[in-house]
């Protein structure tokens, strides 16, 4: 009850949380609600057992030679339903399991009743004198060979010995260590709980507090109602209204360039016509001149007669080419371009600009009372939000659970001396069982030293030294404690590896693997009524796919509990932060908004007629013909500056003298001309050009274009007066999803801080892991396994090592008999039989080294 209600309270924090957070990807105009606060947990669920791993994997690879069989999901779940043995393929699919084991234990069993029994024959076989206990030995020709054989077999085997007993001991000594090591990490677990219970209601009221980040955002668009919702509907009605209004305003500016063009081709014609006279006047009284010039006597001479007919004769191109006095005038249509000019219409036009802008403005002033309410209903939903998540019992549920946790951890705290001192008598009972296998190594290593060193071979074999029969007798010392203590070994190891290797390969493979949770979640196993077992503790609803697989593996990733744990039956986030909760209201209140925007008066009927009235002031019944007509032709005749250049080269051509001079000074009097008439009328040639054909541009169909004007004036002012509402509702709308999306964004922030973030369960399954992986499997079961295999081995080789140690031994110990040499007799083997010749030593007898 206490773990369901632990979890059930989880579970409430988790939902709590998660309705109040906004976390999302920021992109442009996305709100930023930053990161939920979380701390580092500590505890890292993994242990590295260092060099000695290398001896766990030598051991785990025996295991799967010993069991490679797969889990047995479908026999522990009989087990677990307690349907074991009601079919007889139960047993042999049992038995077919644990052959391995069964073999191997077998195998121990009668090692653990043979030896002894072996060990008790040996020993009143040698006190009859019987197997090797008489104290006699044969001499033969391979004497030595055998000796280094047996004495290498038996250091070989006393060597895997050594290392077995140091396997045991390293595991031992291991296991040790791990205990005496593994309250901090108790310690570090406790710290890592105590912190997501103590970081859950922090988080919580994170997430509440950000709710302020979207209603201020949304109070900011609010308060910004104009630029945002009235600058949005003028920029819409705006791709109609700034059209017609810049053709207006451009239509003013026609209006005033019109005018000056008038007053242009006014001017210039006049001054076009007196130029001309004057013109005429100068070039006549220069023609005269010249005439009477050409009349003098002296263009009689021969020598100038040609010159001077050539220039009597061009005397007629001295004439004005163009004339301006027959050209209409302009002054009627000025004067109504001056009429029309007394109403400022780009004054008028940059009034309807005005009002346009004010759009902002309007919409200000006509939401006002709407924007309150709106205000109000923000203010109220966070009220409910804080309020809804004080009315949950997250705070009592979190205390209860520190207390429980807290006197967890005390208890934990008060026992662990007790484990740690179990745990020292347990390395006590190892550390001797190692002492014995260790106290038979001395023994036969000894046995191999002395005997080595002292064994000397032309020694016979009653006439051995005392070092070489002190190695023998250890030998055979060895060989008893070897049938003393193997027993006892061997009991040990069968135990340990039946029970260390079972929990390996039915408890430790399975749950790295996850199959163990494959068939923890196996329905209707726990409880023969619920097919789900954990959602039937959490939730009362076996119905509910909530597995331990699945819980363990979301919490190894670190997710929030309310993800794992599928807290969405118990506490549906996604229906308490349904949008129309948050936004139902606000929306209705937003598309309530009306705006009236129809004192907006782009052009009132003044600029209309002002616009009418420029259409018809007659520009268009001017003879641009006429004018154009003129205007292309020359001033003159002949360009005057070419004349007088002509004129001054004929004169050089003529005898010096007062012809020549004369000549040259009426070039030079029409040069003057030209420079002070002729320059001044082309000038005012060129500005009527530039005027006439100004005016012919804008007199083409300028009742159709100023028709156009007013007609987009009019659609426009039909825009805002009857069709800006269609407009307003669609950026109303726009607005109010501008408004709601700050919503969206916190409630999936809400939902994805939930799932991830908030009440990250990854301390529960380090808990799973540091029970499971590391207590019981790495630091407990590698440990065992290690250590009876280390043991076993030892145990095992006693076997082959009393074999050699008792054969070498006859090589070492001093004999009371012996062999006696021949040399006349049996040449090819020279060795006698004693109960042939019963020759008796008595001075190196030896009664009591006997076996």
């Amino acid at each position: 009850m206490a773990v369901e209600l632990c979890l059930l309270l989880l579970l409430f924090c988790g939902s709590t949380i998660s309705e109040v957070q906004p976390i999302y990807k920021p992109p442009p105009g996305t709100l930023d609600f930053g990161f939920v606060p979380a701390k580092t947990y500590d505890t890292g669920a993994y242990h590295e057992p260092g060099p000695i791993g290398i001896l766990f994997k030598i051991v785990h690879a025996f295991l799967y030679l010993v069991q490679p069989n797969s889990f047995p999901q479908d026999l522990i779940r009989k087990l677990a339903q307690q349907k074991f043995g009601n079919t007889q393929g139960d047993y042999q699919k049992a038995i077919y399991y644990e052959i391995g084991f069964i073999v191997s234990a077998a195998l121990g069993l009668l090692f653990i009743l043979l030896l002894p029994l072996v060990g008790l024959c040996f020993c009143m076989c040698r006190c009859c004198d019987n197997c090797g206990g008489e104290m006699h030995q044969r001499q033969k020709k391979n004497a030595d060979c055998q000796r280094s054989c047996f004495a290498t077999f038996l250091f070989v085997a006393s060597f895997i010995i050594s290392v077995g007993v140091l396997c045991a001991y390293a595991a031992n000594q291991h296991l040790t260590n791990q205990v005496r090591g593994a309250k901090k990490l108790l310690n570090s677990n406790f710290k890592d709980l105590k912190i997501f219970l103590n970081d859950t209601p922090v988080q919580i009221d994170y997430l509440v507090r950000q709710y302020n980040t979207t209603k201020d955002k949304a109070l900011s668009d609010l308060n910004n109602v104009g630029p945002l919702l009235g600058s949005k509907v003028q920029e819409q009605l705006g791709k109609e209204v700034h059209p017609a209004l810049d053709a207006a305003l451009t239509m003013a500016g026609a209006i005033r360039d019109t005018k000056e063009a008038l007053e242009n081709v006014s001017v210039s014609v006049e001054v076009l016509q007196e130029g001309t006279e004057r013109l005429h006047a100068n070039l006549t009284d220069v023609k005269m001149h010249l005439s009477n010039t050409l009349n003098d006597s002296a263009c009689s001479a021969a020598q100038a007669a040609s010159t001077c007919n050539i220039i009597r004769n061009s005397l007629n191109q001295l004439n004005i080419n163009a004339n301006f006095s027959g050209l209409p005038g302009v002054s009627s249509q000025l004067a109504k371009i001056n009429d029309v000019l007394k109403i400022d219409l780009s004054s008028l036009v940059q009034k309807g600009y005005a009002a346009f802008n004010d759009t902002p403005d309007l919409v200000v002033n006509q939401t006002r009372n709407i924007l309150s309410d709106i205000k109000n209903v923000l203010e109220s939903v966070g009220s409910n939000i804080t309020t809804f998540t004080k009315t949950l019992p997250v705070q009592k549920i979190l205390a209860d659970l520190m207390i429980y946790l807290t006197q967890s951890e005390a208890y934990v705290q008060d026992y662990f001396p007790v484990v740690e001192q179990y745990d020292f008598y347990r390395w006590l009972g190892c550390l001797i069982l190692c002492c014995m296998v260790v106290l038979i190594l001395v023994f036969y290593y000894l046995g191999l030293l002395c005997g080595t060193c002292g064994y000397d071979k032309h020694a016979s074999p009653t006439t051995r030294g005392c070092i070489s029969n002190t190695g023998g007798n250890f030998l055979m010392a060895g060989v008893g404690f070897s049938f003393l203590f193997s027993w006892v070994l061997m009991i040990v190891v069968v135990l340990a590896f039946v029970a260390g290797g079972n929990v390996e390969k039915l408890v430790c493979e399975p749950f790295e693997e996850k199959t163990l949770f494959k068939v923890l979640d196996t329905p209707y196993l726990l409880n023969q009524h619920w097919k789900n077992y954990l959602s039937g503790i959490l939730f009362k609803n076996p119905n509910i796919n909530l597995t331990f697989e699945k819980v363990y593996s979301d919490c190894k990733e670190n997710k929030g509990i309310y993800t794992s744990l599928h807290l969405e039956n118990l506490f549906n986030i996604t229906e308490f932060l349904n949008i129309s909760m948050y936004t139902e209201d606000v929306a209705l209140k937003i598309e309530h908004i009306q705006i009236n925007l129809s004192k907006i008066i782009l052009l009132d009927e003044i600029g209309k007629e002002n616009l009418l009235n420029f259409s018809s002031s007659g520009i268009e019944g001017i003879n641009f013909a006429a004018y154009l007509t003129e205007i292309n032709k020359s001033v003159t005749k002949v360009d005057l500056l070419s004349f007088a250049n002509d004129l001054e080269a004929r004169a050089d051509q003529l005898p010096k003298g007062a012809l020549e001079n004369a000549l040259k000074g009426h070039a030079n009097n029409i040069r003057m001309i030209h420079n002070q008439q002729v320059v001044p009328l082309e000038q005012a040639m060129s500005t009527l050009n530039q005027s006439i054909r100004l005016l012919k541009r804008t007199s083409s169909e300028l009742a159709v274009k100023v028709k156009n004007v007013i007609s987009a004036v009019d659609a426009a002012q039909l825009l805002i007066n009857n069709n800006a509402s269609l407009v307003i509702v669609q950026e109303t709308k726009k607005y109010m999803g501008t408004i709601v999306g700050y919503f969206e964004q916190y409630i999936e922030w809400v939902k994805e801080s939930v799932a991830m973030e908030v009440a990250a369960c990854k301390p529960i399954a380090n808990v799973i892991d540091t029970a499971v992986d590391i207590f019981l499997c790495s630091y407990i079961t590698d440990s065992v396994n290690t250590f009876w295999f280390g043991l076993g081995g030892s145990s095992i080789f006693l076997i082959p090592a009393i074999i050699f140690a008792v054969k070498l031994s006859k090589y070492y110990r001093r004999m009371d008999t012996e062999d006696v040499y021949d040399d006349t007799e049996n040449g090819n083997n020279g060795y006698h039989k004693e109960h042939l010749y019963g020759i008796h030593n008595p001075v190196f007898t030896s009664s009591v080294e006997q076996w």
